[in-house]
């Protein structure tokens, strides 16, 4: 079976809004945006609300994080599927799953309690630490980048 045709998976915990999500998508070449969130796969107010801000010109899913893992390998070829993903745990759900993401890029997560900001517009808790030591452990490369032509911050600090 053919693996599916992923492009890109994004941490953002906005997941789609506005600019960021036109540039990346038309920057990548996606033509199906797959929101991979147990929340918004259960309410359809925010899938209209993020579907308002998606590109007209692509397609867009909102799957639980367990629809993803089952139904990611069924994929088409013609398919350029950039997954976004709310945080870093989700993600880790994803790999540990079975859904074969081979780059991971930390957009936005927001400072909150008990989260340190590490970068721009990244904020982490030693949960967050812990999935990306897991995910950098599976063999996936992370990068933060806020949009494609911002340049890429060290993820370093990530870990410390």
């Amino acid at each position: 079976m053919a693996e599916p045709n992923i492009l890109l998976t994004r941490i953002d915990n906005r997941l789609i809004h506005g600019q960021v999500v036109t540039q990346w998508t038309s920057t990548i070449g996606a033509n199906l945006l797959l929101v991979a969130n147990d929340e918004v796969a259960a309410n359809p107010m925010r899938q209209k609300l993020m579907n308002m801000a998606a590109p007209q010109d692509v397609a867009t899913r909102y799957f639980s994080i367990q629809k993803t893992i089952d139904v990611i390998h069924k994929a088409a070829p013609r398919q350029h599927i950039f997954i976004i993903v709310e945080t870093p745990e989700d993600a880790l759900r994803l790999v540990k799953g079975g859904v074969p993401i081979k780059k991971l890029n930390i957009g936005n997560m927001h400072m909150s309690e008990g989260k340190r900001q590490v970068a721009t517009s990244v904020a982490v808790n030693d949960g967050d630490v812990a999935a990306f030591r897991a995910l950098q452990g599976a063999g996936v490369e992370l990068s933060i980048q806020r949009v494609p032509s911002t340049p890429v911050e060290a993820t370093s600090k990530l870990f410390s």
